[in-house]
């Protein structure tokens, strides 16, 4: 990794940091200049990727934190305003993918994916806000395809999806005056540590026969795409980018 001055003093949180697109996004903002706060509930990870981005001449802050937990929420940006001051972007990619056909899946499953990918960033969101305003800061969401097909056996994940993408776009029209920018990524098949805690011993069967059949993302290409977005001149916003494997249909 080489530092660059493309993000120069901006400031990046990042969560689900410790693993896959979060800690590719970390990397990638980090190379660009910005000084970034990983979080996410895996310390060690998060010790590790730090350790990384220091070392090529970054600037890293670790934040342990379970954010569907409103108090971790709140701790997370109280940390990053008292170590940095200011806060240009959010990056909200903490998330769990738990397949399964609807008559067969636990209302825990479905919880667990409403709590993190919707309820968590929407949280997230809202305590970072008053500080991305008066940065006229960029919020990247990460959603997925998911949350523009509705696939079989993949209900609740694309509930909690399309929710995202609907979140963005009525945040965007509350806060562009403000010129906070408002960006949806929606990958399509990445290879990450996604899948491997789908419940449904299927729909991970599926899953794992799609990756083995096609070229999938990976997590770096996906943090290419966020990177772009939030490097664009500050009259831009890059509203939403769809981005799928060459390989992959819907």
């Amino acid at each position: 990794m080489t530092v660059s001055s493309t993000l120069a003093d901006k400031v990046a949180l990042v969560t689900g940091a410790s693993s896959g697109i979060g800690e590719a996004t970390a990397t990638a903002l980090a190379a660009a200049g910005a000084k970034v706060a990983v979080a996410a509930r895996r310390a060690d990870r998060l010790e590790a990727l730090a350790a990384r981005i220091e070392k090529a001449g970054g600037a890293a802050l670790r934040v342990e934190a379970d954010v569907t937990r409103n108090d971790d929420i709140t701790a997370v940006v109280e940390k990053v305003m008292a170590e940095w001051g200011r806060l240009d972007i959010l990056v909200n990619n903490a998330g769990v993918m738990l397949l399964s056909p609807a008559a067969e899946a636990t209302l825990e499953d479905w919880r667990q994916m409403v709590e993190l990918n919707l309820l968590a960033l929407m949280g997230m969101t809202k305590a970072a806000l008053p500080h991305l305003r008066a940065a006229k800061g960029h919020i990247v969401n990460v959603s997925s395809v998911a949350g523009r097909v509705a696939n079989p056996g993949a209900s609740g994940y694309a509930a909690t999806k399309f929710g995202v993408v609907g979140f963005s776009e009525s945040l965007r029209r509350e806060v562009y005056a403000d010129k906070v920018r408002v960006t949806v990524i929606e990958p399509g098949l990445v290879r990450t540590e996604l899948g491997d805690h789908i419940t449904n011993a299927a729909s991970k069967a599926g899953l794992d026969q799609r990756l083995a059949t096609m070229e999938a993302l990976t997590a770096e290409d996906v943090a290419a795409a966020i990177l772009y977005a939030v490097t664009q001149p500050a009259r831009v916003n890059v509203n939403e980018i769809v981005i799928r494997p060459t390989d992959q249909e819907r």
